[in-house]
């Protein structure tokens, strides 16, 4: 198994999972998890990329939230959409942020995620609450490359 296979057991992934359908039941906003190994580049810039390639910039109120891991480099980046980004309190990514780089610290990886995830999904109802017509427009699993 390599590294970002090995990030999550089968049960914490459920979890997560679980998690992000928990978050997008109450919004029409999108949440992802991408974990990779690493490519060298800064957290941000490479989540941007990713962001794009999960076509996380083609919703239809652009409220896509992604979770970007970069396991064995130890970094990681939350970035949001331009809709969800125009909404959400100065400083609420950092203090989203803060909290699962508190729990990564200490090797919690589910938990830090789980809460990322749940917080970002409060922001995510507040702003974009769901709808009947809504439809979950991206997957819920975690990626990978």
């Amino acid at each position: 198994m390599s590294e970002v296979e090995d990030f999550l057991s089968s049960e914490d992934e459920a979890e997560v999972i679980q998690a992000i359908r928990e978050a997008e039941k109450t919004t029409s906003g999108e949440i992802r998890v991408h974990l990779e190994y690493g490519v060298g580049k800064a957290s941000m810039e490479r989540a941007k990329e990713v962001f794009h390639m999960l076509k996380m910039d083609n919703t239809k109120e652009e409220n896509g939230v992604l979770i970007y891991l970069a396991v064995h480099e130890h970094h990681f980046a939350i970035i949001g959409d331009r809709g969800i980004d125009r909404v959400v309190p100065p400083g609420f990514w950092d203090s989203t942020r803060d909290i699962m780089q508190d729990h990564f610290r200490h090797k919690r990886f589910k938990k830090g995620l789980v809460e990322g995830i749940l917080k970002a999904g409060e922001q995510l109802q507040k702003h974009f609450p769901w709808h009947h017509e809504d439809k979950n427009e991206l997957p819920d699993d975690i990626s990978r490359s």
